[in-house]
């Protein structure tokens, strides 16, 4: 995949022409957003900011992006992410609406996931030592909540939709740390799993289809969240850990032990998808917990066990409609690590944790800004892709169609 910095700066016929077609989208992005700001000259920086992000700048900080984009000092970008007046949540707002018209799919997959952005000192709103998992340790960090949008219609097209910065409960019990921070009065502690369900409920309550809603055992442990989604009948796929309990009657036994007296016979080797090293294989078991609910749903548990080392087993919990087969949960699964790629590319092509603002207001905008062009590049370079011919689209739509029926019948 060819990077942002080599489209807008190639040269040759075709690679201009592309090179043309990914600067018509930026300005179409920026005019898209011109509402937003009263003023020309937040406007204007407005479009510096994302010209800025998408330069090949070492570092994505505001005085190296005033520098690509020619400007002598870093103020009017400093302006836009500090003092100047917008709404980064109307930003965001309509953030969702344009990946609805561009990339929805009613297969589509909902992945929540968390990760952090390493910061000295502790003015920086939210920071605290507390575990990051893009560092794999405890550090000096602040922690962002992120759902992304998977589209397999799109050419399996991915991008971060919406963002909730976590504030530890040292900060939520010090209202004068919060109020230099500036952090709304009505901002107060919420566990991770309580910012992802306000994640999903507004992509959900935007109209965005989701077919399935993804995350790892940070989340799928919350027994809250799991409620929550089936009672509105939302599908999902939630990592738990070895220590989930299962009540089989007459007794409630770790899921660690239960799948451990299972069979050779009960695991059938699948792939999970293709990464950056290739196909992901693993061997898959999966089987019903409970009965069959009055709407149709069914919930099961799934586990995962590693080719090269048999001990090491990840275990989720499947709540869809009876019929779902172990392969469609093995597929969904499997999409979680979409939004890892979406962070490796918005932190390395688009500087997501390259900012130097302390504030709450500083830290949405800048992220929103990252988000939006995150987009717009899942966006072109879906669109940049071989359209398949009218015969295969027909049988493609009819399998779909099919598959809808199975996780859907009316």
């Amino acid at each position: 995949m060819k990077t942002v910095e080599s489209m807008l700066s190639s040269s040759g016929a075709e690679e201009s022409a592309e090179a043309r077609r990914w600067s018509a989208g930026l300005e179409a992005v920026a005019g898209r957003l011109d509402k937003y700001f009263a003023r020309s000259e937040g406007r204007q920086h407005m479009r510096d900011y994302l010209r800025g992000l998408l330069s090949p700048a070492e570092r994505k900080n505001s005085r190296q992006l005033a520098e690509a984009v020619g400007e002598d000092t870093p103020y009017g970008i400093q302006h836009l992410l500090g003092r100047a007046i917008w709404s980064a949540d109307q930003v965001r707002d309509d953030l969702l609406c344009y990946v609805q018209e561009h990339l929805a799919d009613k297969e589509g997959i909902l992945v929540i996931d968390e990760t952090g952005f390493l910061k000295k000192g502790d003015k920086s709103v939210g920071v605290a030592r507390q575990y990051s998992g893009a560092a794999g340790r405890i550090e000096n960090s602040q922690i962002g909540v992120f759902a992304a949008y998977v589209s397999p219609g799109h050419g399996g097209a991915r991008t971060l939709i919406d963002r909730a910065l976590y504030l530890p409960e040292a900060w939520t019990e010090d209202p004068d740390r919060c109020r230099e921070a500036g952090v709304p009065e009505e901002v107060g502690f919420a566990t991770k799993p309580r910012l992802a369900r306000k994640l999903v409920e507004r992509v959900l309550n935007a109209g965005l289809p989701c077919a399935w809603v993804v995350a790892d055992s940070v989340y799928g442990s919350d027994s809250s969240l799991r409620g929550w989604l089936e009672e509105r009948r939302q599908p999902y796929v939630l990592g738990v850990t070895s220590q989930y309990r299962i009540f089989d009657g007459e007794s409630r036994e770790w899921v660690e032990t239960i799948v451990k007296r299972l069979p050779a016979k009960a695991w059938k080797k699948l792939s999970c998808g293709t990464g950056t090293k290739g196909e992901r294989v693993y061997k898959w078991t999966c089987f019903v917990l409970g009965t069959e609910r009055e709407d149709g749903f069914c919930r099961w548990l799934l586990a995962r066990r590693s080719l090269e080392d048999p001990a090491e087993i990840a275990y989720f919990v499947v709540s869809a409609r009876k019929g779902t087969t172990l392969e469609t949960m093995v597929r969904v699964a499997g999409a979680r690590w979409a939004i890892e790629e979406c962070f490796e590319v918005a932190k390395g092509e688009l500087g997501l944790d390259q900012y130097e603002v302390r504030s709450w207001a500083g830290w949405h905008r800048h992220i929103t800004l990252v988000m939006w062009l995150q987009a717009l590049l899942s966006v072109l370079r879906s669109e940049a892709q071989p359209q398949p011919p009218a015969a295969e689209v027909r049988r493609k739509k009819g399998a779909q169609n099919r598959v809808s029926t199975l996780l859907h019948p009316h």
